[in-house]
């Protein structure tokens, strides 16, 4: 069985796509296409851009789904069984699995994008992974807190809390004085938490408008 998962929000790396980009022609088809589509030229931030600039969220959606896109079509991956996708991942695996059109997918990505950093810009929020702690323990911890979550249960001993950046701080604080890692995410904002509700209305009538095509594979979601 040949499986394809595709990352999520927080994977983006300084000059990503730059070698693809200076290397392949489909590479640099796809990302004159995609410039086209946004409006405007991502791929100077992408291969330019500090960290900073990277980690807007407006910016990062688009520029990790694109790359991951290069990526599978640099790859000539045949039949996979299935698809999955972490998180903004899942609009990827759409558009490989062939239920969205690459210009579909994009122009989603992007309003999803920019939904999220409007949703951002109303309270100061962010992500912390919490490593070696089970899921009730994270849970429980959490329930300490009015503004703190779980927000994505990765793995056993991998749980993501999102919340207000006023308390996270303080929250990983306890978390690791109970044993447990607690890493900041390189993320815009507290995803998959309540202060995304924003950003939920703007999302459906944009998946509204598109039509969907049946995946070539199935697609396990995990959102």
């Amino acid at each position: 069985m040949k499986a394809l998962i595709f990352p999520g929000q927080g994977s983006q790396f300084e000059g990503m796509g730059k070698d693809l980009f200076e290397s392949s022609e489909i590479a640099k088809s796809i990302f004159n296409t995609a410039n086209t589509i946004l409006g405007f030229d991502i791929t100077d931030v992408m291969f330019n851009g500090s960290v900073d600039d990277l980690k807007k969220t407006d910016i990062t959606q688009p520029a990790i789904f694109i790359h991951s896109y290069i990526c599978y079509e640099l790859g000539n991956i045949k039949n996979p069984s299935a698809y999955a996708g972490h998180s903004l991942g899942e609009f990827t695996a759409l558009t490989c699995s062939g239920s969205l059109s690459f210009e579909d997918g994009l122009s989603l990505v992007l309003e999803r994008a920019r939904a999220m950093n409007d949703a951002c810009s109303v309270e100061e929020s962010t992500m912390a992974a919490i490593l070696g702690m089970g899921d009730d323990e994270v849970k429980k911890i959490c329930r300490d807190f009015d503004d703190i979550d779980p927000a994505n249960f990765n793995c056993p001993g991998q749980v993501v809390i999102s919340g207000s950046s006023r308390n996270m701080s303080k929250a990983c604080d306890v978390f690791k004085s109970n044993g447990a890692k607690a890493i900041p995410l390189s993320v815009g904002g507290g995803f998959h938490s309540i202060y995304m509700q924003p950003a939920k209305s703007r999302l459906e009538d944009a998946i509204m408008s598109i039509k969907f095509q049946k995946p070539n594979a199935p697609i396990y979601q995990n959102v």
